[in-house]
Parts: C-alpha cells; structure tokens; sequence
C-alpha cells in the first residue's frame, strides 16, 4: 500500500502534535509557513491527519516528477505528449480497510475564512467519464460541504463541464470519484491542460514511469488513482445551489453563483489517513492552477519564435495574471511578437514581460533589472484596451474585459556593448 507521506519531500516538513481546529485556526498556521509542508496530528474532532504544503515550491513539484525547476515545463510537455496506459486496476477493498456510507463529518475539511461560505474541499481531484465516448478525465475542483453526503461543485466551463452538460441532456447523473491525499505528481497531472480525448491519469503514468495505480470503485463505474481518502458519488442533473462566497488565486472573494450538487454514496480510507488541505490563495493554489498553464504559453510562442528558452507564471502575479518569457532574441522586433502570442495563450494573462535569456525569470530581482536598464516606456510598452480578461481579477470590467499590457525588456541590438553586465565577465 502507497502513503502519501512516502510520496512528499522530506525538506522542510513541520510537524504540529498540538490540538488545532478546523476552523481558522489551521489558516493561521499555514500563512506563517508559505514553503513549508505542514503535517497536523492532533485534529479536534477528527481521528485523520491534516496535511498542506505538499506543492507548495516549484522545487518540490520538480522532484516529484524527477526533474528540475528550469526542466520543469518541458517535462510536463514531454509527459502531455506521451500519455502512458495503465495496466494496474485493483478493487477498493484490496486498498482500504475503511469502506462504509459517504460521511463527511468524519473528515476534517476546513474552513479558512470567516466569510467563506462553510468547510471546502480544496485538494479533491474529481475523476468521471464522458457520457458518451467514456473517456477519462481527472481535475481539481473546489467544493463546499452541504451536508454529511452532499457537496456544492464549482464547475468551469472545461473538460467536467462539458460531461456534465451532456449528462443534464440525457437527464440522468453524472458518477465521480473524488480523490483527496494524491501523490504530487498526480495532483500536478490532474491540474494540467490537455485535450478532451487525452486522459490526465495518463499523463500522472508519465510522470510515474508507468507505476500509477489504480481503483476500482465500490458504487460507480469509475477507477480512480490511489489516495488516501475516496469518496464516490453523482453530479446531479437539473439541480442547483448557491455556492461562495470563497478565497480565490488573488486572495479576494469570488462571487456567489449557482452550481451543481454532488450526492455522494460511499467513502474508503486508509488507517490513519492524511486529508490533504490547500489553503486558499496559497503558494500550493497558485502553483497548482498556474504553473501547468506555462507549457501552453510556451508552445504558443515557440511558434512565434523558435528560439523561446522558457515561461514563468510568476507567484507575485498569483501564478495567473503575470508572466515573463525568456527568448533568445534575433531581430528587433520580436519581443513584441512573442508579447501578442503570450497574451493570446493565456487569455487571464493581464501583464507580461519579456528578456533576454541572461535573465533568471525566477528571480524577481533579475527581471525588474531588466525592466530598469533595457526598457524605455514609450517604445517597449504596449498597451492593450478592451481585451477580454480573468473573472479573478478584481479590476475587471463587469464585461469580462481588462486592459493588458506588455513590456519588452530585451537588449537593443543598436547598442549592445550598452548592456554589458560587468559583474558578470569575472
């Protein structure tokens, strides 16, 4: 049997033996350790372990896929463009010793604010089938705690909704699994952009050079990936609830909508598990939502300039709203394209700069040098009106649509010897 303790990066790792409540009072606690992984043991009214941190530095999601910070987006690349499949399905009760009706008072599911509207699941990955083809598709979505079987979904408009949508057609439900407690590398699969007939859980074999194994269910048609707790249950068609207020990627309230329910039929878990928690707004949610939309850009400017060395959606832009590329620069004039190809890969993208690949795009000191000694306002900053933007972003006209800007903070070619960073020949 895999824990996921086993499966996390040893650095780092605090662990709190004190009795701590789910309300709030873990919030605090996380705040004051950003790129910590933090284990709690002594949960009030919960016999389960809390655990939070787990992808919380892009150092410790390079490790779990074997690779490095700089590696990173080719890595997932690589791993988007050669899904592995699974050869190892085994039953639910092969793995878990705790199976018994959906309980979700049993669970100690937090609430991080107090405006939040009650206790979130932040880490549930949910797995279901298209209605039609039967594909697989794995993906992280935030719900809320109705009652002991029954979540409120957010679901946006993506590979989920559009199953979900054709089983409201047919009128008939929607089977999902709900994995809590993932092996990094399957929760960063889970996060990742690829094409609604690829299946994520392929993607997580990638990573896992063919060792993902899998579960059959007890209540749904449905094979998850091992972890530490599984619920089962059915998105249910044609019924609605409000769900928000909740702490989204800028750390402010996103709005009150009506979304989908989940009934849910059946829990498994192991002895002692870890529920795993993502704080709202943390490095652990930027990373995760952010950092698999990198590749995206980067391959969308690759075809503007094929000398593109690398992407970052930077943590100070809540890994959503800023980038900075990284070209090789052969001609004038290419920053600025590679500037309308990133803004158009990312529509959320707000502001973005490009360097010159002597430039660490994951140092922020780095970058404003670049800014300070290589822009000039009025011939390397675009500004783009009108442009449709991040429901996030809370400067956002009720339209949907932001003013973009990006900034072309790369050498001239006219005074070369000009930039010349003398610290840097010794």
């Amino acid at each position: 049997m895999t824990r996921l303790i086993d499966q996390v990066d040893t650095e780092n790792i605090i662990e709190i033996d004190d009795e701590v409540s789910t309300e709030y009072e873990i919030t605090k606690i996380l705040k004051q350790h950003p790129t910590d992984t933090v284990i709690f043991t002594n949960i009030k009214n919960s016999d389960m372990n809390i655990i939070s941190g787990i992808c919380n530095t892009r150092n410790k999601i390079a490790k779990s896929v074997n690779t490095t910070v700089d590696e990173l987006t080719q890595t997932i690349i690589n791993a988007t463009n050669n899904p592995t499949p699974i050869e190892t399905v085994v039953n639910y009760d092969e793995v878990y010793p705790n199976n018994e009706p959906a309980d979700l008072s049993k669970i100690p599911i937090l609430k991080y604010y107090p405006e939040d509207m009650g206790k979130y699941i932040t880490a549930g990955v949910v797995i279901a089938k298209d209605p039609e083809t039967k594909q697989t598709n794995a993906s992280i979505h935030r719900m809320v705690v109705d009652s002991k079987d029954e979540l409120g979904i957010r679901i946006v408009p993506r590979n989920l909704y559009t199953y979900y949508k054709k089983a409201e057609e047919l009128n008939e439900p929607l089977e999902v699994a709900i994995a809590i407690g993932l092996d990094p590398s399957v929760l960063l699969a889970s996060t990742t952009s690829i094409s609604i007939n690829d299946n994520e859980l392929e993607v997580a074999n990638t990573f896992k050079e063919g060792n993902l194994r899998l579960i059959n269910c007890e209540t749904v048609d449905i094979q998850a990936p091992e972890c530490e707790i599984l619920l089962e249950g059915k998105i249910m068609p044609q019924e609605r609830k409000p769900e928000g207020p909740f702490v989204d990627l800028t750390d402010t309230y996103d709005k009150i909508r009506d979304e989908p329910v989940i009934k849910l039929t059946r829990m498994h878990y192991k002895d002692d598990p870890y529920y795993h928690a993502i704080l709202p707004a943390g490095n652990e949610h930027k990373l995760l939502q952010g950092l698999p939309q990198e590749p995206r850009i980067y391959n969308s400017v690759k075809n503007t300039l094929p000398t593109v060395q690398n992407v970052v959606l930077t943590e100070g832009g809540c890994c959503w709203l800023h980038a900075v590329v990284s070209i090789k620069k052969q001609t004038e004039g290419d920053a600025k394209n590679v500037l309308m190809a990133a803004l158009s890969a990312h529509p959320s993208l707000k502001h973005c700069v490009i360097v010159d690949d002597d430039i660490d795009i994951f140092d922020p000191n780095d970058v404003e040098y670049a800014i300070a000694t290589r822009v000039k306002a009025d011939d390397d900053v675009i500004i783009i009106p009108k442009a449709r933007g991040s429901s996030l972003d809370p400067v956002a006209e009720i339209d949907g649509t932001t003013t973009k800007m990006g900034i072309d903070a790369t050498k001239s070619f006219k005074n070369l010897e000009d930039y010349e960073r003398v610290s840097r020949t010794l």
